[in-house]
């Protein structure tokens, strides 16, 4: 059997790549009602789009900015580690400052191709603990904005929220799926890897992620802010198997869901990325795997 990981895993993505939609899907408008906890005032409604967004070969991401990012600093593609041109990382495996020259096509608002983007190394990378890579590119946030008129989507730096409103964005798809955020697992495992507090998404037939989503961003409706990216689902009703991921509590119990979708959260990421977009693992506060 070819490796895939449900949500968008290489077999998967590369299944979609032959019947890839022609037109792109519309962009979706996502009114934010009520109010933020604590607060009386109403949220603005965020528009969510595809500006930002990437396709990869494979799969799905974006370019993202940290809170604290600045304009000329190198600018970041996130994707899922299962999404690297060179494969899988093995369990325990962190790839951290590999050269690479990946292209990435760049997405306006509509979903149409603005422009191409390349990376100059594969920043970080890992499918431990969580199922991210970090692209760093040879543009920087700047000089995006001024070719392109697209700006970065901005990484939440606190932990996502349950029962809110999220969009699942995906590059490769030109698609946007409508979901909500239904729980957390404690832990998620698939074949040999494990993921730590991941996103489970509600069950609704405008959440139907599907191969080639994999790697896309997780924008809260309510904030316009990236809180997680999109990785895999339990496609089969499998116990723990590659495409069939389980959740398993702190006790040590397991449970399966068949039909359900998963996102890894992002925040974490935030603390871990210092000055010019560096990856800093010794940084304060962060707390991703190291090699």
């Amino acid at each position: 059997m070819k490796k895939r990981l449900v949500g968008v895993l290489l077999a998967s993505a590369l299944l979609g790549a032959g019947a890839a939609p022609a037109v792109a899907a519309p962009a979706v408008t996502a009114s934010a009602s009520g109010s933020e906890s604590g607060s009386g005032a109403k949220s603005k409604p965020v528009v969510v789009d595809f500006a930002g967004t990437v396709a990869l070969s494979n799969c799905s991401g974006s370019v993202v900015r940290m809170p604290h990012s600045q304009p000329d600093d190198p600018a970041l593609v996130m994707s899922n580690g299962h999404c690297l041109e060179t494969g899988f990382p093995g369990a325990g495996e962190v790839i951290v400052d590999r050269p690479s020259t990946r292209t990435f096509t760049l997405l306006d608002a509509e979903g149409d191709a603005a422009g191409t983007l390349k990376a100059s190394k594969i920043a970080y990378a890992t499918m431990t603990d969580t199922d991210v890579s970090l692209y760093e590119l040879t543009s920087t946030y700047a000089q995006i904005h001024s070719q392109y008129g697209i700006k970065a989507l901005e990484l939440n730096a606190t932990h996502p929220v349950k029962n809110r409103s999220v969009k699942v964005v995906s590059g490769y798809w030109k698609k946007i799926y409508s979901c909500g955020v239904d729980g957390f697992a404690y832990r998620l495992k698939e074949g040999v890897w494990t993921w730590k507090d991941s996103v489970r998404y509600t069950s609704s037939d405008a959440c139907q992620t599907i191969g080639g989503t994999s790697g896309s961003p997780v924008i809260d409706t309510r904030t316009g802010k990236v809180v997680a990216v999109n990785n895999t689902s339990n496609e089969d009703g499998e116990r723990c198997t590659l495409n069939n991921p389980c959740e398993v509590d702190r006790r040590g119990n397991v449970t399966v869901r068949h039909g359900a979708r998963y996102a890894q959260q992002t925040y974490g990421i935030v603390r871990c990325v210092a000055h010019d977009s560096k990856i800093d693992l010794d940084r304060k506060g962060c707390k991703l795997p190291k090699p």
